[in-house]
């Protein structure tokens, strides 16, 4: 029966080669085949060409990945110089049974219980549910994985699930049902800023951390390691809402209050503590986070000695080492590895990045393709795209010496690296610097990476890692190991610039490919934008012309309801028309239109030249727009006295007179 120690090795190799991160499936596992590393390992990842071989038993483990097979391209390696060993078939294959994976798919307010076997293809899932949702496969995207986006094509075992798995379905090409209004909530959720005030219980601190609703609870616990150094495995959470099942779950569907939300994180005990606190009292899963490979943890925090993992002779320390114990400024020790190297070898040696690995991926990757195709060919910009050379260090091999001063200072492999590479180096001689190191590479490359790195025995070393930048994962080319030479050092360097040459133009392909439907795009939306504003300055004059046309309508009837006032007044304001046979005097006038009718009227010829006026005028002709004329003589009466009498402007005893609007 294994020790406590040992089984908190066996545990933390069990994780890291089969990538399973939740701590309860794993012991699981292990103690369903009686803490047998080799045999639960081939439980969950049977193997195609034999048994995986442990040195429990006094075998050996092979590393799991960068398989030489799997990159063609690169130069061929001798066995000793592999940063793998080939798997030895030394057993009998063992066939087991497809495991059985069951996965809880949320979709608008609608969940869907799928059961598959891990042989079966992302693609079956989304046939099941396209039968189950009613949704084209083709509208449908399947979010989740926490892998990142998978093809449809992907079997499942190949993605190395847990048991229980939570998804999501996407269809942005199909609008949101009219009866509900969640899907909008949810996307107006997805665009808010959530402030969450994070207290560190063991100092006491507060952070003060905006994340926006499409952020990942994962994304808040990496950002919470970075800031506490508390590794996302051993992060104890308070405060998560009970909706918050899983760490792949967006910040805007986890519940979280708005606009700010408070949490608190610690640390949590080993897995030992842990286990036997879990047999007293249940706690919530929500509370204790499962890593997923992207932090790696030293194993003193198991209470693990480094040097029983590595298996590693402890020696003496150097008088000037390489790189300072415990440094927390990644560019400051560099600087001293810089010197140090200068003062061991010489000047004629690689150019090494000073700053952090982040900051070497910046340098080396985040250039566009284009830009650098521009740069090589035409020498014109100032930087372009590298691949990153990893140098890793340690002053406790015996190839160190002869690697550093024959070939990592040799003058054609200075010159190449200086002009194709951007080269980072790290002294893992410190236990505390390579557990460091180790947390660096599980975070960046994951944990199978880290796990072959762990792996390497001490005499292994130095090792020079080659990575090549992609838009969603850095690839790493090659692991070459000490005991080379300076031509198959070369050579394996050239090899790794053809592939990332190669990769280069598929880049270049793939970005004009973008930008012509950018292009097309930002054509489109201009368009419509100015259609848009066509619409709207059309629908603007139209509603001007609108306005003026009811302006003057408004104005024409109040003249018209003012001068058909005038016009009754005057007509009420008319002394009656006299008989013909009167005491006085009469005067007829006949009086003709424009229309061409004729007004007839009896005056007293005593009446003044007013009363016709207004006569006229209550019949719909002012006198201030006509006038009024006579025939023999011609004359405009209008021009007349209006105070004169009929008989006095020579009306009498009988007119005939007409209308003409003025000019």
């Amino acid at each position: 029966m294994a020790s406590n120690m040992d089984r908190e090795m066996i545990l933390a190799d069990f994780q890291a080669c089969t990538g399973i991160e939740n701590i309860d499936e794993a012991i699981t596992l292990l103690e369903q085949n009686n803490w047998d590393l080799v045999a639960a390992i081939n439980g969950v990842i049977p193997q195609e060409n034999g048994i995986l071989q442990s040195e429990y038993g006094g075998e050996t483990i092979p590393g799991p990945a960068f398989n030489p097979a799997s990159h063609p391209a690169s130069a061929p390696t001798s066995s000793s110089s592999s940063a793998f060993r080939p798997v030895m078939p030394s057993r009998q294959i063992v066939e087991r049974q497809p495991r059985m994976l069951d996965f809880r798919v949320e979709y608008r307010d609608r969940n869907v219980d799928v059961v598959l076997e891990d042989t079966c293809t992302v693609g079956e899932i989304k046939q099941i549910l396209e039968n189950e949702l009613q949704i084209p496969v083709s509208k449908m995207l399947l979010k989740g994985w926490k892998t990142g986006d998978v093809e449809d094509s992907t079997v499942l075992k190949s993605l190395h699930l847990p048991k229980n798995n939570s998804l999501y379905v996407l269809t942005p090409d199909l609008p949101p049902p009219s009866s509900s209004s969640h899907a909008g909530a949810l996307q107006e959720s997805l665009n808010q800023n959530f402030m969450l005030i994070i207290t560190h219980r063991e100092v006491q601190r507060e952070y003060n951390l905006n994340f926006s609703g499409s952020s990942t609870i994962q994304e808040v616990k990496r950002n919470v390691y970075d800031l506490t150094s508390i590794p996302v495995r051993h992060q104890l959470w308070e405060g998560w809402p009970t909706s918050a099942t899983d760490d792949s779950m967006c910040l805007a569907e986890s519940g979280l209050s708005y606009p700010c939300h408070r949490l608190t994180v610690g640390r949590r005990s080993s897995p030992a503590q842990t286990r036997e606190q879990s047999e007293e009292q249940i706690t919530d899963v929500h509370m204790v986070s499962d890593s997923d490979g992207d932090d790696f943890e030293d194993a003193t925090e198991f209470g693990v000695d480094d040097g029983e993992v590595f298996g590693m002779a402890s020696s003496a320390l150097r008088k000037s080492p390489m790189m300072p114990e415990n440094a927390e400024n990644e560019g400051d020790a560099l600087l001293q590895f810089t010197a140090e190297f200068s003062s061991r070898y010489g000047d004629c040696h690689p150019v090494f990045f000073i700053g952090s690995l982040e900051a070497a991926f910046q340098e080396a990757f985040y250039v566009k393709a284009r830009d650098e195709f521009t740069v090589l060919y035409e020498a014109e910009l100032p930087t372009l795209r590298k691949l990153l050379a990893i140098y890793l260090h340690h002053d406790e091999s015996v190839l160190t010496n002869v690697f550093c001063s024959q070939m990592l200072c040799a003058e054609s492999i200075v010159s190449y690296l200086s002009q194709n590479f951007i080269t980072w180096a790290w002294d893992l001689t410190k236990d505390s610097n390579r557990a460091r190191f180790l947390t660096m590479c599980n975070r960046h490359f994951g944990s199978v990476v880290a796990q072959t790195i762990r792996t390497q025995k001490t005499d292994q070393f130095p090792l020079f890692l080659i990575i090549m930048g992609k838009r969603s994962s850095n690839e790493v080319l090659n692991v070459i190991q000490g005991n080379t030479t300076v031509d198959e050092l070369m050579m394996r360097l050239m090899a790794a610039m053809e592939i990332f040459t190669a990769q280069q133009q598929e880049d270049i392909k793939d970005e004009d490919e973008r930008e012509a439907r950018e292009n097309v795009k930002r054509e489109q939306d201009e368009a419509y934008r100015l259609s848009l504003e066509a619409d709207r300055a059309k629908r603007e004059a139209h509603e001007r012309e609108m306005a003026e046309q009811f302006r003057l309508e408004q104005i024409r009837k109040e003249q018209e309801e003012e001068r058909e006032a005038i016009r009754l007044s005057l007509e009420q304001a008319l002394p009656p028309e006299p008989k013909e046979e009167n005491a006085e005097p009469v005067s007829k006038l006949r009086i003709r239109t424009p229309s061409g009718e004729f007004l007839e009227r009896r005056f007293l010829a005593s009446n003044k030249l007013q009363i016709v006026f207004d006569f006229v005028a209550s019949k719909g002709f002012p006198w201030d727009e006509y006038k009024l004329l006579s025939t023999f003589p011609r004359r405009d009466v209008t021009q007349l006295d209006p105070n004169k009498s009929l008989l006095e402007v020579k009306l009498f005893p009988q007119e005939t007179l007409f209308l003409e609007a003025k000019e």
